[in-house]
């Protein structure tokens, strides 16, 4: 493995030694394409645009962002801004390479979660806009260009990653293939019909779940928690380590938003058999552009409401933030867009 984190160094090395105008697009698309970001803004923009959509991008993406917290503690996976210091390699080689404020993830790095949770987050979306391209031109050219702007997409993140000293080029390879496999086999998946009570299981199951396995390799003598003493050692500015870095953060995103999928479902329909469905948009597609707007805007705002500085009540408090998100995005933003807009109008008699 030395010789393959050797290669990743002196790749980040080529990507730093880089034009410096690149510096800005490759710090802020490794920051847009925050795993976060699948819940704030991809999921509402998905979701005005079909809702069975945004449901499965918030399904997808919140599976793998637990199971890429499992596999970074069974994977052990090293980061390069601690590795270089740790292996001595940043000793025997002269190299400038540069951390920046958001390379200093701490929890292990293999696979790259921007790139896994991001690619199984997209496929639902990439694969509904292409099926929209193949309905709309014949061509079977053009139903391929989706998939091309989401490989590029994924291959650009990676390579953000690898930029800011975050991830080795093996570990956002893995993410890509993981994060495609897993979107596409939970696309057509998503239990959003399911009663809450589904969900509210669910979501105590990925947290019970992350716990049980934390304690078990922990009793069988694994240090779980090596990486938050390795990126504390070597993060150049403490200031840049953050809890919402740390795994059992992205636990309890997940958690919240497995609970935060049954409450964007809705109560039970009168006249449905009891069926569960989300209240859909509006159909204009003025009002679709508005509610995606002021879903993400309000999701965004939700994010920025401070946090206690405890962890323990950090941690309570992104659960629930995530938990109201979807909420937010399905039931209250359609119904006050309904509400604003008016009753519809009856058709016009001949």
């Amino acid at each position: 493995m030395d010789a393959l984190h050797a290669l990743g160094i002196r790749a980040a090395a080529a990507l730093q030694s880089g034009p410096p105008w690149l510096e800005g697009p490759w710090l802020w698309l490794s920051a847009a394409a925050d795993p976060r970001r699948v819940f704030s803004t991809c999921f509402p923009l998905a979701f005005f645009l079909d809702p069975d959509v945004g449901l499965a991008v918030l399904w997808a993406g919140l599976l793998a962002e637990w199971l890429n917290v499992v596999l970074k503690w069974l994977l052990f996976g090293e980061r390069p801004f601690w590795w270089l210091h740790e292996s001595g390699f940043a000793r025997r080689h002269q190299l400038l390479l540069r951390q920046f404020p958001i390379s200093c993830e701490t929890g292990p790095g293999s696979p790259s979660g921007h790139c896994m949770i991001t690619g199984a987050a997209l496929w639902p979306l990439v694969t509904a806009l292409a099926e929209l391209a193949a309905r709309r031109c014949k061509s079977p050219a053009v139903r391929l260009i989706p998939f091309g702007a989401y490989a590029l997409l994924l291959l650009a993140v990676g390579l953000s990653r690898v930029f800011v000293l975050a991830h080795f080029p093996h570990q956002v390879l893995g993410g890509i293939v993981a994060g495609a496999a897993l979107g596409w086999g939970l696309q057509a998946r998503t239990p959003a019909a399911r009663p809450l009570r589904f969900h509210a299981a669910t979501a105590l199951g990925l947290l019970l779940g992350a716990l049980a396995l934390h304690r078990l390799m922990g009793a069988a003598g694994i240090d779980v928690d090596w990486s938050l003493r390795l990126a504390a050692a070597w993060c150049s500015d403490p200031s840049w380590l953050r809890l919402d870095t740390r795994p059992f953060a992205s636990v309890c995103r997940a958690a919240g938003s497995a609970l935060g999928l049954g409450l964007a479902a809705g109560p039970p329909r009168q006249g449905a058999g009891g069926a569960r469905e989300p209240l859909p948009p509006p159909r204009p597609p003025r009002l679709r552009v508005l509610g995606a707007l002021l879903a993400a805007g309000l999701l965004e705002g939700l994010q920025r409401v401070p946090q206690p500085a405890a962890a323990p009540l950090w941690y309570g408090a992104t659960f629930l933030k995530q938990a109201a998100g979807p909420w937010l995005v399905a039931v209250a933003v359609p119904r006050l867009l309904r509400a604003c807009s008016g009753p519809p109008r009856p058709p016009h008699a001949e």
